[in-house]
């Protein structure tokens, strides 16, 4: 038997890092805006009959063997550590041949890793018959990858990889609801650029601090996190009125406050890079998770995207990735 699955990465417009529980518990109203995006993170399960276990990242060039009846000792297993703790919670009966791969750079700050959580869940739980409703699929992606960190994970990126599509995330203290936001696709794509900086980012790092501050009652950041807050409702209306203006208004006005939630949210190159696509078309920057690297998505004006392009390509070993809006989440095939 061959399973494949594959879940979408995402870019998130506004309200990031108030998806982190218990943050949004303390701005009544929280919630984040993201879209999906064509690059996937993909699995691939093949069965075998020998009780062998073979985990294989492509992208990190690690592969390493165990069996079935040494199953608990990838609990404690440092090597493709994520995938070895998702094997060990659904505990499959038959040996197997797993496989990931990501078409997003490392570190992008795209939710790469939430996808690829999201797409093993998938596989695994149809190697395991179905196991669980896929319901829970977000709770068990978070819980174990916050295992893997070591602290608290955000939301947001489970849910565009599990839905596709644009979304609106709402925490509440009754629970987490996602509403499809009608938004024509084709838009996004004729007016954002994605630029990869060539420099991994460490969200476990900032995120870790940023909490820390919030809950010792840092009043300088419960400000921030107001304004976060608001900024989502300002987005979300917006994408759905088909403002664009309003979208860049919003944006413009959340760069400089996201820059201050944490030092190292931009660095050097990411500050020439702003100012160069800034120069040559885009309306406004937005700092793709949690900053410090990564990637950089830009509102370009009404037909200046491939200006954009052309500035950033190549500059400051920066990438312009291809993409479009993924309108499918998890997908799992089975042959």
């Amino acid at each position: 038997m061959i399973i494949e699955s594959s879940a979408p990465t995402r870019v998130d417009l506004a309200g990031g890092t108030i998806d982190i529980w218990p943050l949004y518990l303390f701005h009544p109203g929280a919630a984040t805006v993201n879209f999906a995006i064509s690059l996937r993170a993909r699995c691939r399960i093949e069965t075998r009959d020998d009780g062998r276990i073979l985990l294989e990242s492509r992208d990190r060039k690690v592969t390493f063997e165990t069996t079935l009846e040494a199953m608990e000792d990838l609990i404690r297993e440092d090597r493709l550590e994520l995938i070895s703790k998702l094997v060990h919670f659904f505990k499959p009966t038959t040996g197997f041949h797993l496989t990931v791969t990501s078409e997003a750079p490392a570190g992008a700050g795209l939710g790469g890793s939430s996808a690829l959580a999201i797409a093993c869940i998938g596989a695994l739980n149809r190697l395991v018959g179905n196991r669980y409703d896929e319901r829970k699929f977000i709770t068990i992606a978070a819980n174990i990858e916050t295992t893997v960190i070591r602290v608290p994970a955000g939301f947001q990126d489970y849910y565009s990889a599990f839905y596709g599509s644009t979304s609106c995330i709402n925490f509440r203290p009754d629970g987490i609801e996602r509403a499809a936001l009608d938004v024509t696709s084709t838009k996004l794509e004729e007016r954002i650029v994605i630029c990869y900086t060539g420099e991994p980012r460490l969200s476990g790092t900032n995120n870790w601090d940023i909490l820390k501050r919030h809950v010792d009652g840092d009043p300088e950041l419960f400000k921030l996190f107001e304004g976060i807050r608001d900024s989502a409702m300002q987005m979300r209306e917006a994408l759905l009125a088909d403002d664009w203006e309003r979208v860049s208004t919003t944006m413009r006005a959340a760069y400089p406050n996201r820059k201050r939630l944490t030092p190292g949210v931009t660095t050097p190159q990411m500050e020439i890079l702003v100012e160069k696509a800034l120069a040559n078309g885009a309306e406004a920057a937005k700092v793709c998770g949690a900053g410090g690297g990564g990637c950089i998505a830009f509102l370009c004006a009404e037909g200046r995207k491939a200006d954009v392009e052309r500035a950033l390509d190549g500059e400051q070993g920066a990438e312009v990735l291809d993409w479009r809006v993924a309108r499918e989440g998890l997908v799992v095939r089975e042959s």
